[in-house]
């Protein structure tokens, strides 16, 4: 049957039997041999019920001998509908599909020199609990005549009353901020109760509450939710108050279990109940739940990190993190100094000059910059563009495509990328140098992405307050730290005292495990350890070597403690891997965890 593919597909399909049949045969040493010598297997639950990459022919033997006799993987197939398979300098690569004892996957893989160099498997679905979508979607209205039918508004009404009070949910998600109604979706649609509990009021208010001139960085392609796309007439940017409006919307028609106005004040895991004890105010009144998995989806940009410095509680005028900056209006004509040089401090003084205050931006660091016509064009454009789109791409292929580079190698391929944006952009560079901006792209020259994988900071997509800091419209003290605050300005490092009538801290976020020592304990934050980071060995992000986003979407060192979080595009990928592994659960299916992260640091 394969002689009459084309030869990549043939050769591809080859691939594809030998390596079943070794499976089949329980041969771990044949499959591993028809891996090369530099090769890396990614796996998203399908083989590990983790989210791991095992590297060489050493990695695939210990993957193999650890999950083989209970995955049973068979039925491995080129996926045509995907894609065809392709060949390009040497590489063949091909989307591919197969079954194991419990789930459907998909995955991708490419040969070099006809052995196998990079293999992403994923599960997508788990046999006998799909999501009730296409064919099996709900008929919605119960035809016939029912004397005690109920209305679909009376049953939603009688769950919400129920729920968390004469009923428990299976699981708590702690953040309702994009991730925590992402993974919400996923898990109503996998028919597990959960309840999202988020301090504000309305979904959507984690957004609005911000700064009034944040908009998203990211193209509208990179940033659907699960289920439902933005409509084509969306924004290609879209402003965060018209975000939080899409999140209150999405929330509702996705019928998720929101308590808003709601603060978790305390969580516990009862080891012998194998539950936890969270407890929550709500409407003025304390109630207890009690879930049997806990997530924390409380947003890699939710914990403030707040410096400390001399004289702070000497300063007369306003200070406040970059994450409580009201907007510009009350600073008409007020003497501004922003702490930061990445995204947020560029965003907030670039509003500051326009609302007509005199700005200064203190650059402690090198930061990396890139224009955003730039990222869209060069570096996501193959993937998240409306020419993609137009060209057969879908968001799942992008978020596969992505997610079958392995993060040892990406780099490899964001250099280039980088290489070619600077080039581009040479003299927009060579402004922002003359103006005394500290400019970097990475460690080894690998541009943005790659500091968002391994630190999530450091970086600024401009959006057009490059431009001003070029110019000289925002004043920059760059390469000097804060030695402290008097009553009327900053001391820098450099002698100079700025006069100040605001202080903004565009000075990052902590690791979301500082919510667990928050919520639950110092002693279970440092059991978890970092989250975060890929044990680069680069700048914010110390080895040992990870070769996965430490502690995200994946279990934990706790058991039933998860975290979740992202980016719009992560949250939306990631959260189908971490709702079937909390489906799994429920179900009762074994989920044996293979290569459970170790802790190697505490923040």
């Amino acid at each position: 049957m394969t002689a009459t593919l084309p030869a990549t597909a043939r050769v591809i399909s080859q691939w594809l039997d030998q390596f079943e049949t070794a499976l089949k045969e329980g041969d771990i040493e044949q499959a591993a041999q028809l891996f090369g010598d530099e090769s890396y297997w990614r796996d998203l639950i399908a083989f590990s019920w983790n989210i791991v990459t095992v590297e060489g022919r050493d990695g695939v033997r210990d993957l193999l001998a650890s999950t083989l006799d209970r995955v049973r993987p068979h039925g491995f197939e080129v996926a045509e509908d995907l894609g065809e398979p392709a060949e390009a300098g040497g590489v063949a690569e091909s989307w591919i599909r197969f079954e194991t004892a419990i789930g459907r996957c998909v995955g991708h893989l490419r040969l070099r020199d006809g052995k196998g160099w990079t293999l992403l498997t994923t599960m997508y679905e788990l046999i006998g609990h799909e999501e009730q979508q296409g064919d099996r979607r709900p008929r919605g209205a119960e035809h016939g005549a029912n004397p005690n039918r109920q209305t679909w508004l009376e049953r939603r009404t009688h769950e919400a009353e129920e729920l968390g009070h004469t009923t428990q949910p299976y699981t708590v998600i702690i953040g309702g901020g994009q991730g925590g109604i992402a993974l919400g979706a996923r898990l109503r649609q996998l028919g597990v109760p959960t309840i999202i509990v988020d301090r504000n009021p309305r979904p959507g208010d984690a957004w609005r509450n911000r700064y009034k001139s944040l908009c998203l960085h990211d193209p509208v392609w990179y940033d659907h939710l699960p289920y439902i796309d933005f409509p084509k007439n969306w924004p290609v940017f879209a402003p965060k108050d018209k975000i939080g409006d899409w999140l209150e919307m999405y929330a509702r028609v996705m019928e998720l279990n929101y308590w808003g106005s709601t603060e978790c004040r305390s969580a516990k895991y009862d080891e012998t109940k194998g539950e936890w004890i969270v407890v929550v105010e709500r409407d003025g009144a304390e109630i207890t739940l009690r879930p049997q998995q806990l997530v924390l989806a409380t947003g890699m940009s939710g914990k403030a990190n707040i410096p400390t410095f001399e004289g702070m509680d000497v300063f007369t005028g306003d200070q406040h993190h970059s994450s409580q900056h009201p907007g510009p209006d009350a600073y008409r004509g007020k003497r501004a100094v922003v702490i930061g040089a990445n995204n947020s401090a560029h965003d907030i003084c670039a509003a500051l000059w326009e609302g007509g205050a005199d700005v200064t931006m203190v650059q402690r660091s090198s930061t990396h910059i890139v224009k955003s016509d730039s990222l869209m064009t060069i570096a996501l454009g193959g993937l998240y563009s409306e020419e993609a789109v137009a060209a057969g791409m879908t968001t799942q292929k992008a978020d596969l495509t992505f997610a079958s580079l392995p993060y040892r190698i990406m780099h490899e391929f964001q250099i280039p990328v980088y290489d070619e944006i600077r080039k581009k952009d040479a003299d927009f560079y060579a402004r922002l140098g003359a103006a005394g901006f500290l400019l970097d792209y990475g460690d080894d020259d690998s541009g943005l992405f790659m500091k968002y994988l391994r630190r999530g900071s450091g970086y600024y997509i401009d959006v057009g307050a490059s431009e001003l800091v070029a110019g000289g419209d925002i004043k920059l003290e760059s390469g000097v730290d804060v030695v402290r605050l008097t009553e009327t300005g900053v001391v820098l490092t450099n002698g100079k005292e700025l006069p100040a009538d605001l202080v903004v801290y565009a000075t990052g976020y902590g690791s979301m495990n500082g919510w667990a020592a928050d919520l639950i304990s110092q002693e279970v934050a440092d059991k978890v350890g970092k989250v975060w980071g890929l044990g680069s060995n680069t700048t914010k992000d110390p080895g040992p070597w990870e070769g996965e986003q430490r502690n995200m979407w994946k279990p934990t060192q706790q058991q039933a403690l998860w975290f979740h979080g992202g980016n719009l595009h992560q949250s939306r990928h990631y959260s189908l891997y971490l709702a079937l592994q909390l489906k799994a659960r429920m179900e009762g299916i074994p989920t044996p965890v293979y290569g459970l992260q170790e802790s190697h640091h505490l923040r």
